[in-house]
């Protein structure tokens, strides 16, 4: 950016820059900002006071007059570079290397007979399979599942506190909440007549003749809604593993019992619940108590003030992380050690709805955040595959054919955004990251980032160095809302009076167009992005930030199938200089071609409705076992007759 000459002193002209300089050069060298505080009095001082500004300003980007506020520089892990190393090893290489043995590790374990399959389960479970083992086996093997125990992880991380608690206390519940299927003799019924219910019956009706009598309860929200104390669950957790054990086969039992009717109560003894709804839209105050006494989450101030430009924390993601790119997925999706991410997320901020309670009972549902308690089945956009959320599967470009770049649509959700607020939404920081104009804008010193920081230097980017990042990123990214969501009602109902001054509008497009692009970054929503799967089955490359759980999720590797990003999204644009190069820095096209059709092949193996159907069989097994009286006596065991059975844990 150019400003006009003025008829100033030489002395002035460059005491004001220097000055500027010199106060730079003393924020980078002075050491980095606590990661989170305890006894700050109030919370601004857990926030940033000044906006993020470039990481390494050129003297002539600094205009003369006025002067600004001194930058605040991001917080980094300390590594001297997230770049390629003198040896031309680039961290993400590294990554893709340990995803591929992780994932051959993986496969090497798949169970290729019943035999072997029960007792791959013995050894992770700790108990028999649950009756009606053989059949699931033979349900699983005719539709060609890849037998790997590790895929039903998910299950048994929902169902395991429920081991603690009275069965029948178990089935009261279920019968009891508002909305839920029943199976009475083989024949799943409802009296709701929400959508999400009548797809989730669809499924279950076709494993309904494998399956025992039980109710289950439904989450009709996109929000989840059971968040028990980190304390009461590390009890249920103890004391459910005291249950794990592994009866002589002559004592096992392999019978289901039959419950009343679907219209009768089935626990008369037992009292009606009487727990209660919290409906604080502050959600961060409820879901941090999910986490330990001891952690960042519980322990760091409660922000309030979302009007000032978020704090970017990248320090708080080093357990995640090396050399600031993912290195663990799975604990990159839990925020109890990143306390920031409070003032970076919609849901922590002003969720659209909030009804959570304390109390574990079973509630099935799509999607949760890691300390939730709801009990997981797919998605109901996944099952339906309706087209806005999967596509057209059919006819796509071929890798070469594609734009080489990003696309991203999507409408500003996240909550409930408001003026107060929106700049603590992860879809609106991503789409301003994006924006090459904002991006030239800051780092010319014209205009400081509202919701979002420019990366560190140690990603060492060839445009950023060079003074173009805007220039580059506006090169290769299509990335914009489609509607902004405003509080309140606008004229153009897509407008918004306090977010038009920062982002336009355009029009949608529909996910098979949007496959003409090579990169397909997937962004949080109001909960999970209902987008995966369809980015997954297409031949574009999915790049993945998401603090939400799904029945899948341990079935992908990262950097394999899809690619890793943090919830901050600052490597974004170290993931996008890897793979489509900078001037002389070679780029990785083809990396980016064989993970994102590694991810197409995968999903083609194991996300078909066919695997949704054997997971949800496997999962509605174990839990009609956890809801029965004789459930630490009921199991399959017909491979173990005749034979003594090791108890693991003896």
């Amino acid at each position: 950016m150019s400003f006009a000459t003025r008829r100033t002193s030489a002395l002035l002209r460059f005491v004001v820059p220097a000055f500027l300089i010199i106060l730079v050069l003393y924020y980078w060298t002075s050491p980095s900002p606590a990661i989170y505080s305890v006894t700050s009095p109030n919370v601004d001082k857990a926030r940033q006071t000044a906006p993020q500004a470039p990481s390494s300003p050129k003297k002539e980007d600094i205009p003369p007059a006025p002067p600004v506020a001194p930058p605040v520089p991001s917080a980094i892990p300390p590594v001297a570079t997230h770049a390629a190393s003198a040896t031309g090893t680039h961290p993400i290489d590294i990554r893709i290397r340990a995803a591929e043995e992780e994932f051959e590790e993986k496969l090497s374990r798949e169970s290729k007979s019943l035999e072997e399959a029960a007792a791959a389960y013995r050894k992770r479970r700790g108990r028999h399979p649950p009756p009606g083992f053989k059949e699931w086996y033979d349900f699983a093997t005719e539709n060609k599942a890849v037998m790997v125990e590790d895929f039903w992880d998910q299950i048994y991380h929902d169902l395991e506190p429920f081991w603690a608690k009275e069965p029948s206390r178990t089935r009261k519940d279920a019968w009891e909440f508002e909305m839920r299927i029943h199976i009475r003799d083989h024949n799943a019924t409802t009296t709701s007549t929400w959508f999400w219910t009548k797809i989730w019956i669809s499924l279950i009706k076709e494993i309904e003749h494998l399956l025992p009598d039980m109710d289950i309860p439904l989450n009709a929200m996109d929000e989840p809604r059971v968040i028990v104390p980190w304390e009461d669950m590390d009890g249920f957790m103890t004391e459910a593993h005291k249950t794990r054990a592994m009866k002589e086969p002559a004592d096992v039992v392999s019978t289901w019992s039959k419950l009343l009717p679907a219209d009768q109560d089935p626990e008369e003894s037992v009292a009606k619940s009487t727990r209660s709804w919290d409906r604080n839209k502050h959600f961060w105050e409820i879901v941090r108590r999910g986490c330990a006494p001891d952690s960042p989450a519980r322990q760091a101030e409660i922000m309030t003030d979302f009007t000032k430009t978020p704090m970017i924390q990248n320090s708080l993601a080093a357990p995640h992380m090396e050399n600031g790119y993912v290195k663990n997925y799975t604990l990159s999706t839990e925020f109890c050690h990143q306390p920031d991410l409070q003032g970076l997320n919609g849901i922590f901020v002003e969720p659209i709805t909030v009804a959570a309670t304390d109390d574990l009972f079973p509630l099935f549902g799509g999607s949760k955040l890691a300390v939730n308690n709801e009990i997981l089945l797919p998605a109901p956009m996944y099952w339906n595959e309706e087209e806005r959320f999967v596509g057209k599967q059919t006819d796509q470009p071929s890798w070469s054919e594609k734009n080489d770049g990003a696309v991203w649509r999507g409408v500003a959700t996240g909550g409930k955004n408001r003026e107060n607020n929106w700049k603590a939404f992860q879809r609106h920081r991503f789409v301003a990251m994006n924006n090459g104009t904002k991006l030239t804008r800051a780092e010319e010193w014209a205009e400081l980032p509202n919701n979002f920081a420019l990366p560190p230097s140690n990603y060492q980017l060839g445009a950023q160095e060079e003074g173009k990042l805007g220039e580059w990123v506006g090169s290769w990214a299509d990335v914009a809302f489609v509607d902004l969501m405003c509080e309140t009602k606008q004229t153009p109902a897509i407008l918004c009076n306090y977010t038009n001054l920062y982002y336009s509008v355009k029009d949608g497009m529909k996910l098979d167009k949007q496959f003409h692009w090579k990169y397909m970054p997937d962004i949080d929503g109001n909960s999970f992005s209902g987008r995966y799967l369809g980015f997954l089955r297409s031949t574009s490359l999915p790049i993945k930030a998401t603090l939400w759980r799904e029945w899948h999720d341990s079935r992908l590797v990262a950097w394999k199938h899809f690619v890793p990003m943090d919830n901050r999204f600052t490597e974004w644009y170290g993931i996008m200089e890897y793979f489509l190069g900078y001037k002389d820095r070679k780029g990785h096209d083809e990396e980016a071609e064989k993970i994102a059709l590694a991810g197409r092949d995968w999903a083609q193996r194991v996300l078909r409705k066919e695997d949704m159907k054997i997971y949800v069989l496997r999962l509605l097994l174990e839990y009609a076992r956890v809801s029965d009286d004789r459930r630490e006596r009921m199991g399959w065991v017909e491979d173990l007759v005749g034979a003594a059975v090791e108890d693991p844990d003896a």
